[in-house]
């Protein structure tokens, strides 16, 4: 068995009893490592100490839990092994910036810590093969266009550290909320019909530190009112990453990741390929309805 495939059995455990106490020496002994070891191989592979990963999935799993009105947070908090409302109610507010009981009366899209599949980083698919894990479906293909095609949306400049390590770092996701903004403005603003193709681009930002985000829908060049603009996603061949996940919230906070650092860190460098320094995701929408998406990476 490969290291990696040691350090994954475990997180397969902590993944089944987050509700428990969690034993780092039993966790050892079942990657075959001493304490010392497993923990120096977890934390270099997984990018988190053992203790914050698991504090961090149970906070995940308290975000679905909390919005489940007809139970008490005090019966949630026990249940995610917490000694008491108080302790889980600071646990909570120090990760996502609310309390319980403030995100359950005003929900908001939160970032949490993605569960890692390691596969990801070893797994090396043929072009058009897909590859099945848990709670994914990636396929990777080669696309050629010939015409720019542009979108029209709003931008939001975010500083690097909002991606840390594993996933994105925990708390109120401002990507969710600058989505949430371009969607209601945008029949009213800018006369786009509600279905047509949606985008979000990553790409460099003149400011140190940081990175800028593109959200916006397929249009037509040309003027667009204040507070708007245009971005044009230029002709030529692409590697596209094409995935699907259960439901839109697994889409857009856990399988994006992980296709993103697939495509990035073990598909393209095992091929010696390098691509433009934007990430673009196309959507048919960006919207609860949507499972399925595709990364398109513009070759050089």
């Amino acid at each position: 068995m490969h290291a990696w495939e040691q350090i994954q059995r475990t997180i397969e455990f902590i993944e089944y009893h987050l509700e428990e106490e969690i034993d780092i020496e039993n966790l050892a002994k079942m990657a075959s490592l001493s304490p010392f070891y497993y923990q120096r191989l977890f934390s270099r592979l997984v990018k988190k100490p053992v203790a914050e990963y698991v504090k961090l999935r149970r906070m995940a799993k308290a975000t679905e839990a909390v919005l489940q009105k007809d139970k008490r947070i005090l019966d949630m908090a026990l249940e995610l092994g917490f000694s008491s409302h108080e302790h889980f109610s600071r646990t909570f507010k120090d990760t996502f910036g609310m309390t319980p009981d403030e995100y359950r009366k005003s929900p908001q899209t939160l970032n949490r810590m993605t569960k890692p599949e390691l596969l990801l980083n070893y797994t090396l698919i043929d072009e058009g093969v897909p590859l099945i894990t848990h709670g994914i479906v990636l396929e990777v293909n080669r696309r050629k266009t010939t015409e720019p095609v542009c979108f029209t949306g709003v931008k939001k400049d975010m500083p690097v550290q909002f991606i840390d390590g594993l996933g994105i770092e925990s708390g109120i996701d401002p990507l969710g909320t600058l989505w949430q903004n371009f969607h209601a403005q945008k029949q009213t603003a800018l006369g786009l019909p509600e279905d047509n193709e949606e985008i979000g681009v990553a790409y460099p930002c003149p400011m140190e530190g940081y990175f800028s985000y593109f959200a916006g829908a397929r249009s037509r060049p040309g003027k667009v009112p204040h507070g708007f603009m245009n971005w044009e996603l230029p002709p030529g061949e692409y590697v596209v990453c094409s995935f699907e996940a259960e439901n839109f919230e697994a889409l857009v906070l856990d399988a994006l990741y992980k296709a993103q650092q697939y495509i990035y860190n073990t598909w393209l460098p095992n091929r010696k390929l390098q691509t433009e320094s934007f990430c673009a995701e196309r959507y048919a929408s960006h919207s609860p309805e949507t499972t399925s998406m595709e990364i398109w990476l513009k070759l050089i």
